[in-house]
């Protein structure tokens, strides 16, 4: 899809996602060595947009699986149409079993999930598997086939090879560690909060018509909360949606009641807009 890094970060800036050298580099080099990828950080720093921008830079169908706790083969890969398959064992009940087993178990009934619509498609795709941490370990097991092989097993009809290999991106926020034999097939790429010169970037991009003061002012006020013991640190995306705010409230420079009035905007817990306001120096930022 790529043909250098500097072709990665290129396109991704085509598309709104000011990527850093180590985030371009890695991702061409998935792209080069067919590695899925594997990237962590805070929630809100731009790994699900990372995955989004490369299906749309590469033109390709963005395939996604939500995990969450619970996730099963069922919801991951693939199950059967029971309603279906119920229909038409009654619709020819002068059948035997066996007749009516070999026709229910074709690929007529089967509904593909997000693993093997991915593995199935001849097209450019991007798989996105979000959140994988919080997954059910169980669930990791399943991976590994499809991540070693890009191939699903289904028993009734047998082994399903990708024909094209998709481009696979993992996400993680770390609420749990991942095992060493998931870890070990991925290319490993760690997002952290931007340096405030691409985070400026990344507003004046995402926010037109915002003043460079402003969006320095913003950015800076954003460093000395995360510099803060909060249970939540505002995100790249919380940075977005402030700077939005202010130019809906009309505003062209921070003062104190501003910042104030709006912390709940960036800041999502009482505990720490109580602890921003006590600590936050507008003065020394």
């Amino acid at each position: 899809m790529f043909t250098s890094v500097d072709d990665v970060r290129a396109r991704l800036a085509e598309s709104g996602y000011l990527a850093s050298p180590a985030v371009a580099t890695t991702v061409f080099l998935a792209d080069r060595l067919g590695k899925p990828l594997l990237v962590e950080g805070p929630a809100g720093v731009g790994k699900t947009e990372l995955a989004k921008a490369v299906a749309q830079v590469a033109g390709a169908r963005l395939v996604r699986l939500q995990c969450y706790e619970g996730v099963d083969e069922s919801r991951a890969l693939y199950e059967w149409n029971h309603a279906k398959q119920l229909l038409r064992i009654s619709a020819g009940r002068d059948e035997t079993w066996d007749e009516a087993r070999t026709d229910i178990f074709g690929e007529e009934f089967l509904l593909p999930r997000p693993l093997l619509t991915a593995i199935r498609g001849d097209e450019p795709t991007v798989l996105l598997i979000d959140e994988t941490d919080k997954a059910d370990v169980e669930v990791e097991g399943l991976l590994l086939e499809v991540l070693s092989d890009f191939q699903v097993t289904v028993p009734e009809l047998g082994t399903i090879t990708a024909t094209r290999r998709p481009f696979v991106v993992l996400t993680s926020n770390a609420s749990r560690e991942l095992s060493e034999a998931l870890r070990r097939r991925c290319l490993f790429l760690h997002i952290d909060f931007p340096e405030e010169e691409l985070e400026r970037r990344i507003v004046r991009l995402k926010v037109p018509g915002i003043e460079a003061a402003l969006a320095e002012s913003v950015v800076r006020v954003i460093g000395a909360l995360r510099a803060m013991d909060l249970r939540k640190a505002p995100s790249v995306a919380e940075t977005i949606d402030w700077a939005r705010t202010l130019l809906a409230l009309g505003a062209t420079s921070l003062d104190e009641g501003v910042v104030r009035e709006s912390l709940g905007v960036i800041l999502k817990h009482q505990d720490d807009i109580l602890k921003a306001g006590a600590k936050l120096d507008l003065d020394a930022v």
